[in-house]
Formats: C-alpha cells, sequence, structure tokens
C-alpha cells in the first residue's frame, strides 16, 4: 500500500518506552503506509530515540518516564499541531500491530463517518494469547460495561483511531495503561460515534515479555476508580 498523501492525512503515534531492540522495524513498517510518524519517547535509558529518528520518525522526548497514557497524549498534541491532520492512529512500539489493519481502520473512520475506529483482536485474529494477558482483558471488558454501557469485545487494544474532532478533545488524565479505558469513557461521556474493527495482533517473545501482567490489572482498576473519583469532585 501507498502513503496516505491525499485526504484522509493520518498520523501514526507510537509512544516507546526501551523498544531499540524494535523501533526501526516497526516505523519503517509505518512509513510504509503512512506519510508521518510521531514517536513519544518515554524516558527510555536505551537508544530508541535515535533509531526511530533515524528510521524516519518525528521524535519527541519525555525526559523522564510518565507512563503510556501521557505518551500517547503527547503524541496526540504534537500530531495536531499540523492542521493537514484529519486522524490520528495509536500504535504500539513492539511489533504486533499491522499497519494493514491500520490503514483499512482509517479508511473505515472516513466511509462510516465514524469519530473513533476500535481495534479488536477478538473479532480478528490473536494467535496464542497469553493466559495473563487474556485475563486482564476479561477484566477490562466487563468494568468497561459495567461504567461505560459501551459493549465491546476488546477494551484493551492499543490500535485505534481517532478522527481529528475527538482527538481534539481527548485530555488523558491516567498516565499509565488504564488510559485505554479512559479513552473508552470519554467515548461514552462525549457520545463519540465509533465502531470495532477486527485486527491481527501478532504475539511474539518480544512483545509477550513487554506486554502486560496479569496482576496490573488490580493497578488498572486502582487507577481508574481513583481517577473516576477525582473527576467527581
Amino acid at each position: 500500500m501507498t502513503a496516505l498523501s491525499a485526504t484522509p492525512q493520518a498520523c501514526i503515534v507510537i509512544p516507546m518506552y526501551d523498544e531499540g531492540a524494535v523501533i526501526a522495524d516497526v516505523v519503517l513498517g509505518a512509513l510504509a503506509g503512512f506519510a508521518r510518524v510521531v514517536c513519544v519517547d518515554d524516558g527510555s535509558t536505551d537508544d530508541c530515540a535515535e533509531v526511530a529518528r533515524e528510521a524516519g520518525a518525528d521524535v519527541v522526548r519525555h525526559p523522564v518516564n510518565l507512563g503510556q497514557g501521557a505518551a500517547i497524549e503527547t503524541g496526540v498534541r504534537h500530531a495536531l499541531r499540523d492542521p493537514a491532520v484529519t486522524h490520528v492512529v495509536t500504535f504500539d512500539a513492539d511489533g504486533q500491530h499491522r499497519v494493514t489493519d491500520a490503514l483499512l481502520m482509517v479508511e473505515r473512520a472516513v466511509r462510516d463517518d465514524v469519530q473513533v475506529v476500535l481495534g479488536s483482536r477478538f473479532l480478528g485474529t490473536a494467535a496464542s494469547v497469553p493466559a495473563g494477558r487474556r485475563r486482564v482483558l476479561r477484566m477490562a471488558t466487563a468494568f468497561t460495561r459495567a461504567t461505560t454501557g459501551l459493549s465491546l469485545t476488546d477494551a484493551h487494544n492499543g490500535l485505534r483511531v481517532l478522527r481529528r474532532d475527538a482527538a481534539e478533545q481527548l485530555a488523558l488524565r491516567q498516565h499509565g495503561m488504564s488510559h485505554a479505558s479512559e479513552i473508552l469513557e470519554r467515548i461514552a461521556r462525549n457520545g463519540w460515534s465509533h465502531v470495532e474493527h477486527p485486527v491481527t495482533i501478532d504475539y511474539t517473545d518480544y512483545s509477550r515479555a513487554k506486554g502486560q501482567k496479569a496482576y496490573n490489572a488490580l493497578n488498572i482498576l486502582f487507577d481508574l476508580a481513583v481517577g473516576r473519583m477525582r473527576h467527581a469532585a
């Protein structure tokens, strides 16, 4: 596929932390489909910022590690500085997402005229989902349905497309991994039009090692509960 040089103008945002081993391939793959890639180095201790820049990404750096949610917020703000950007795509740095899926999701956003397209591994293909990850996803999906009323199949997929009007209102407060559920809260609270789209998740030894552990589901739920109380206050 060729880069999106015509309407829509989509920008991929990749939060990264110590991803020097794989980020060059991820950036090069993204640039094969999209004209612009923004990588946010979230206080990494390795050379991933330099590697991503050499591969062709626009790199923004956090001086310290703030968390994936903070990196996504920074990347989205940076992408929107370009008035030509119509859609922002969030994309994981560990190589588990496919650029072809991202392109199809942007096309879906335009075709269906929706503000958000959410990737779902359970509508698509997710070979050998680790048992711990499956437990985290089940808990997150149940929590999302109970607190937002959204009936989704995959509550914590990092591959998503935000139309510009939704991206401009994102304003994430959860800086850690619970940002994924916060995005769903934004969808429910603001009434953003949305749809799930089937995607393939390529689990590798590397992505499994970088992924969430089962016990982190409790941390995510705690962060969300605290955030909800702060919002109510």
